[in-house]
């Protein structure tokens, strides 16, 4: 086997199981390098999102790669095996194309997961696990998601993750100018966030991070105020929205924080979105009177609406990723075959340098040079035909008829080149 991918995502394993198989960043190289020496990879690279964990490699033990995710995690493969998906070759090559052009993402189009690949593969690339056949299939998936951004129109409309969570907080409690938003975290995702809240214009925006200095940055270029983590006991009873996305890997905001929350707040209803993997936000909060909380797979039932576009982009988009699977496949093909050219080449290279020696040596004898290279010639059609010649004449009647067929590709004769 040359090429495996496998995993979970979206499709395959709601938030809760996704969660257990997530990868902090601070882990990834570690684990890469662990799956190269125990995991039978030769080459492999890792790309861990809110939505997917899934692993790209060239192996020739799948099994044992597949065994490797589950015990990194704590896990028996029979617990995953339910949501695991798994690729070889051309459909994992076509996966990752679909991935990285946003087509198999929960918002069809989105941006977001092209960066979250081009980090993957630099982080392979660091960790010594990125080789020929990995590099050369993200360098081209870098290529056909730009081909598919640039020739459809799958990345039209707002329906990102970031403006579906901002329209289901306005349908939940009224309009977003009445509003006070706490953004927790202060990374990628919460960087676009930040953006639709701020084109909303809230009552107040404040954003809180387990760094001070990330989070003033995000919040000063917004009009926001920024505070650590560990004041959000004492702060979040003052905003209505509270959107969150750590990386951390345990939940941040428990139920018995919420409760002392909501009854500071008096009950007044809160919307929580946590956009999160592993999640932010304790399940049991959403238990609690007059708190509202979604997760990223709630949000996916809504981001359906607006997608008409898209959709009717996507068929030209599928075609651009299938042009660009057979043209991968065609190199990798290419790229087996080298050994055996140059084989074949090593053994017209000896028959050459044979019959030129002996050329030479009758040229020193003053023999006439034109019989020298007349016999010349005839050595090297001698010695290039001898074999298949005698492979054709003792073959089986099948196995000649086959020969038949493909000597004249082999060898195209005048008029058929």
């Amino acid at each position: 086997m040359q090429l495996l991918s496998f995993g979970l995502n979206h499709h395959s394993a709601p938030v809760q199981i996704r969660e257990r198989v997530a990868f902090p960043e601070s882990t990834l190289q570690a684990a890469l390098r662990d799956l190269a020496e125990r995991g039978g990879a030769d080459e492999a690279a890792i790309i861990s999102t809110c939505n997917r964990t899934e692993v790209y490699c060239r192996t020739d033990h799948p099994e044992r790669a597949v065994a490797w995710l589950a015990t990194w995690h704590g896990l028996s493969v029979e617990q995953l095996q339910e949501h695991l998906f798994q690729l070889e070759d051309e459909a994992a090559a076509a996966h990752a194309f679909r991935v990285a052009a946003g087509m198999d993402s929960m918002v069809l189009g989105e941006a977001q997961i092209l960066g979250q690949v081009k980090q993957a593969v630099r982080v392979a690339g660091e960790s010594g696990t990125l080789g020929w056949l990995l590099n050369k299939l993200f360098q081209q998936t870098f290529a056909v998601a730009k081909d598919v951004r640039t020739r459809t129109g799958i990345g039209s409309q707002s329906v990102s993750l970031a403006a579906a969570a901002i329209r289901l907080a306005g349908r939940v409690l009224g309009a977003i100018p009445d509003q006070s938003v706490l953004l927790v975290g202060a990374g990628e995702m919460m960087e676009l966030v930040a953006t639709h809240v701020a084109a909303h214009r809230p009552k107040a925006l404040a954003v809180a991070n387990r760094t001070l200095e990330r989070a003033q940055r995000l919040a000063t270029s917004h009009g926001g105020r920024a505070f650590t983590l560990a004041e959000l006991p004492a702060e979040m009873a003052a905003f209505d929205i509270v959107i969150a996305c750590t990386g951390a890997p345990l939940p941040i905001i428990g139920k018995g924080m919420m409760e002392r929350v909501m009854r500071t707040r008096r009950q007044r209803p809160v919307v929580m979105i946590d956009l999160a993997v592993p999640r932010d936000v304790e399940s049991e909060v959403g238990q609690i009177d007059d708190v509202f909380l979604y997760t990223v797979d709630d949000l996916g039932k809504l981001i359906q609406e607006g997608l008409d576009a898209r959709q009717n982009a996507a068929g030209a988009a599928a075609t651009i990723v299938d042009e660009q699977v057979s043209a991968f496949m065609q190199w990798l093909r290419n790229r087996e075959l080298v050994p055996v050219i140059r084989q074949l080449r090593g053994h017209a290279e000896t028959y050459r340098r044979s019959e030129l020696e002996r050329a030479q040596r009758a040229l020193a004898r003053g023999d006439d040079p034109t019989a020298v290279l007349d016999a010349l010639s005839q050595g090297l059609m001698n010695k290039f035909l001898h074999h298949p010649t005698q492979l054709l004449q003792q073959a089986e009647p099948e196995e000649q008829g086959q020969l038949i067929r493909w000597l004249p590709r082999l060898f195209p004769v005048s008029g058929e080149e």
